[in-house]
């Protein structure tokens, strides 16, 4: 066993103990990752932020709003009381929607468990501040976890819940003290690579579902392979742009967090972002769209913080500049697509 921070110990590589592990969030990750944590062994509870969806899925046993059809077993615990959720949990992880992030941790921080390992599984930005969802997190855990890593990558929730084969990242600052989050959640249908760089797995996350939004209106528009093949090789650009400008490594940009992951989402039919984009080149609202959806697309609110980003940063990004434009300032989508083939010629 090795040392741990609160002077106790923590798992090490020899441990093969069961974990005690909390996803907070059960939408269609939260509990797609729960099922997967489960099925590898792990004593896993799932809190819901909304005690009727709770209620629901331990009725049902499976979440009908947001994973239809996947059985949920009694043995995995289903909460909406945060204490019960994280007591005494070896590793938490936070699913819950860019956009509450704050203002949920604010009332789950108090119950997280010193010496708990804390892994984000949300893909985005804080609009207000830029932050990334790590960065977020740590100001409520602070040193009470031993690692706090994220994991990414090229994941619909309802392939791996079908325990389909998927592999992602696990993006951490010291791969030492991630490794046994690494390895406890690399399991039968999910492998996990780990990378230090956690600056570029986050944003890689973060800004491929902008682009993604994008190809969602290029198909929409019923544009070709030519116009959705350029759009994700600029797109890529544009996520490598942002990302080295705030530290990261460029190889990571061409792994699972950058490359794969914006190739999914953006020609996968499971894509949220690309549905969005879809029926906003049909002529729909975004308050129309949102009004029908279940689940939150996270490039919607991602757009306006990586703007603000690219802006104080003195970055040129300009497909995500013609997704704001079509969200938030009512331009046509085929206009947005003029605006990105009109603009002055460079090199490549």
């Amino acid at each position: 066993m090795m040392p741990s921070i609160n002077g106790g110990t923590s798992p090490s590589a020899s441990d093969d103990r069961t974990w005690r592990v909390a996803v907070l969030g059960a939408g269609s990750w939260g509990t797609a990752l729960a099922l997967h944590a489960h099925r590898s062994g792990h004593e896993v509870t799932l809190w819901a932020r909304r005690e009727d969806l709770a209620g629901q899925i331990k009725q049902a046993g499976e979440n009908t709003v947001y994973l239809p059809g996947q059985e949920i077993p009694r043995a995995l615990r289903v909460t909406s009381d945060p204490a019960a959720a994280m007591a005494g949990a070896d590793c938490v992880v936070s699913v819950v929607p860019s956009r509450y992030l704050r203002n949920v941790w604010r009332g789950l921080q108090e119950h997280f468990p010193r010496g708990s390992h804390l892994v984000s599984a949300t893909k985005g930005l804080e609009y207000e501040t830029g932050l990334r969802m790590s960065e977020v997190l740590h100001e409520y855990v602070g040193d009470r976890a031993p690692s706090v890593s994220a994991l990414s990558g090229p994941s619909f929730a309802m392939e791996l819940a079908e325990q389909q084969p998927t592999a992602v990242t696990l993006g951490c600052d010291d791969l030492e003290l991630s490794f046994e989050v690494q390895r406890r959640l690399s399991h039968g249908a999910l492998r996990v690579y780990g990378n230090e760089d956690i600056v570029g797995v986050e944003l890689g996350g973060a800004v491929k579902n902008i682009i993604a939004l994008a190809a969602g209106i290029v198909d929409g528009l019923g544009l070709g392979t030519n116009s959705r093949a350029a759009l994700i090789t600029r797109g890529l650009k544009e996520m490598g742009r942002l990302s080295e400008a705030r530290g990261a490594q460029s190889a990571t940009l061409m792994g699972l967090a950058g490359l794969g992951d914006l190739v999914l989402t953006c020609t996968g039919p499971l894509s949220r972002n690309r549905q969005v984009g879809l029926k906003l080149a049909k002529g729909k609202t975004l308050e129309e769209i949102e009004a029908e959806m279940q689940m939150v697309a996270e490039g919607v609110e991602t757009v306006r913080a990586v703007r603000q980003l690219a802006s104080t940063s003195g970055l040129e990004m300009p497909i995500t500049e013609q997704v704001h434009a079509v969200l938030y300032e009512d331009r046509d989508p085929r206009s947005a697509i003029d605006h990105l083939m009109a603009r002055a010629l460079v090199q490549e």
